[in-house]
């Protein structure tokens, strides 16, 4: 078998990504020399290795002949003097600039001409590393993501010094092991971090404020937006000293609030609880390097549930939108008797055709029986006027997103609906407060905000306001419980907690195209691979709308006057020539006309 170009490979660094690294490198046929001064650590990788290859044979993705194989290749040392005849190395050592500096000038003086240098940092400069080594050329970033094995991709950072041949030869190794890996230009982030840490940073922001719980949070992100763990959660999994170090270097260079480090992030490394590794920090763990989540004193108590909601046997839902319909179908699945209130009664029962259609649609699916599809459908009551909602325990708008339209509603329901009914609006930008003012029972005015399509996303965001009784926050907790969804709580402010905190990311990856940073296409790979997001920012962007994108974001700005939240020009302009996203076939992408 020919030898593989770059075939001896040095990981300075043997923590959980240097570990990472090597596992790839070995099985790739590679011979892996892993340095670490600490002989613990290095006994770990070796550990940690044998574990991974035993479980590869288990599930016969693996013979003992290859394991053994992959183990021989794999040899640890303390001294960097072992990288001698590497043909790469690749440092992982803590984000110091000081230390890694170090490693490089050490390297230097030992490793033949020809030898790459890589550097593993996220956040320090990679040109500054190269211009204090004595081959800048051979000098550039090879930015894997955790777990390296798993994580598909690689962003191979260049800088001014770099030599194309040595960057050419990065990218072959990476597209080798079975990686994406983009080509991106030297700035604090890179790419999927510097979009990735703002948002990391607005919700430990979001949890030191005390504004949603640390696990409202997480699964308000995992349930809203389908990611694959939660911002607190994943802050500990990076380490929450790793996090400020990354957002320091990106506050240097954007000086916006979004990446000035949250106090919390500062308080907690200060005190040693930085995440997983040290077994406490947002969350606490089993054991140091732990995953399971163990009960402490944040934990919410479920027995320490406050007031006691009122019975709801009946439920109304206002409008004829796809929400409207989505929400009907939900109350009506679970069994509640639903009205479904439209202006007129043409209105209505399209409304309900519509469900009907979407409840078909789960019967040739084998999601339910027809049984089941004709009981729901049942259930609902078309009616072309509010009256018809005297009887509900629950009324739940989900009417234009227009502040007029939705005061002129709750007035309307205050005089219909009987003393006691819960109302709710469904609205994701407006201030649930001026809805609860328009009646004379403020007390009994909630938002709950479901996310589209409402049958099939499990998370309701439950906003009370200043206003908003204990009683109807726990009747909607409970009836959220009754139709399989997932409550999370949250004030009044705009964004709730999804969007507050998804849009100024999505905002941020349109200024990055705008500073022609890097291509959309980069950018939504970046997400999805390194990330591990179902869906790239212009890509969400484009299905989401950008008018109603545009919309959010403004509505952000204007509430918590962050220069850093003002919309990206980009989107303006769009919005402004009409390319809305995936519905009138242009956004950021075209697409093919229906």
């Amino acid at each position: 078998m020919d030898r593989p170009p770059l075939h001896t490979i040095a990981v300075v660094g043997l923590g959980t990504m240097g570990t990472g690294i090597a596992d790839i490198l070995t099985r790739s046929g590679r011979e892996v020399i892993g340095i670490d001064t600490n002989e613990a650590a290095a006994r770990q990788a070796v550990a940690a290795l044998e574990s991974t290859t035993a479980r590869a044979v288990e599930r016969e993705r693996m013979t003992q002949s290859e394991r053994r194989d992959v183990l021989a290749r794999f040899r640890t040392f303390t001294g960097i003097e072992a990288a001698a005849d590497a043909d790469l190395v690749i440092e992982v050592v803590p984000e110091d600039y000081d230390t890694k500096c170090q490693v490089f000038t050490a390297l230097d003086t030992l490793v033949r001409p020809e030898t790459i240098l890589a550097t593993g940092t996220n956040a320090l400069s990679v040109t500054r590393l190269a211009a204090d080594s004595d081959r800048p050329e051979r000098v550039l970033g090879l930015h894997f993501f955790n777990p390296a094995p798993a994580m598909r991709l690689v962003e191979v950072v260049s800088s001014v010094l770099t030599s194309p041949r040595a960057v050419a030869a990065v990218t072959a190794l990476a597209e080798e092991l079975g990686k994406d890996p983009i080509a991106v230009g030297d700035r604090p982030g890179f790419v999927a971090d510097g979009l990735l840490f703002g948002y990391l940073n607005q919700a430990a922001a979001m949890y030191e404020s005390r504004y949603a719980s640390r696990e409202d949070i997480d699964s308000a992100m995992r349930l809203g937006c389908g990611l694959p763990m939660g911002p607190l959660a994943l802050l500990d999994l990076i380490g929450v000293d790793t996090a400020r170090t990354v957002l320091e270097a990106l506050h240097a260079q954007s000086h916006d609030r979004l990446h000035a480090p949250a106090p919390v992030l500062r308080q907690l490394a200060d005190a040693g609880l930085t995440g997983r590794k040290a077994g406490r920090g947002f969350y606490t763990y089993a054991a140091p390097g732990s995953a399971e989540v163990v009960p402490d004193a944040r934990t919410p108590d479920p027995a320490a549930s406050g007031a006691a909601g009122r019975p709801v046997a009946a439920v109304g839902v206002v409008g004829s939108g796809t929400m409207a319909g989505g929400i009907a179908e939900v109350f009506a699945k679970a069994g509640f008797p639903t009205v479904l209130a439209a202006r007129g009664e043409a209105k209505a029962k399209t409304a309900k055709e519509r469900v009907g259609a979407s409840l078909d649609r789960a019967v040739n699916k084998g999601r339910m029986t027809s049984g089941e599809r004709d009981t729901a459908m049942a259930l609902i009551t078309p009616a072309g006027s509010l009256d018809a909602l005297a009887g509900a325990d629950l009324v739940v708008e989900a009417v234009a997103e227009d502040l007029d339209v939705k005061r002129a509603l709750f007035r309307r329901l205050d005089q219909v609906c009987k003393r006691g009914a819960v109302l709710a609006t469904t609205t994701s930008s407006l201030p649930v407060v001026a809805c609860a003012r328009a009646t004379s029972r403020p007390a009994d005015v909630i938002g709950m905000h479901f996310f589209n399509p409402a049958p099939a996303m499990k998370l309701v965001e439950v906003v009370t306001t200043v206003l908003t009784g204990e009683e109807a926050q726990a009747t909607v907790r409970a009836v959220c419980a009754q139709v399989r969804k997932h409550p999370v709580d949250c004030g009044d402010r705009a964004g709730f907690i999804v969007n507050a905190l998804l849009f100024p990311y999505l905002n941020n990856a349109v200024k990055m195209v705008e500073e022609h940073y890097a291509s959309l296409d980069d950018i939504d790979a970046a997400m999805k691979l390194g990330g591990g997001y179902p869906m790239g920012p212009f890509e969400l962007l484009d299905v989401v709308g950008l008018d109603v994108s545009l919309a959010i974001e403004r509505v952000l700005h204007e509430e918590f006057r962050d220069p850093g939240l003002a919309p990206a020009p980009l989107l303006e302009h769009l919005v402004s020539a009409g390319c809305l996203g995936r519905k009138t076939g242009r956004g950021f992408r075209e697409y093919a006309r229906r």
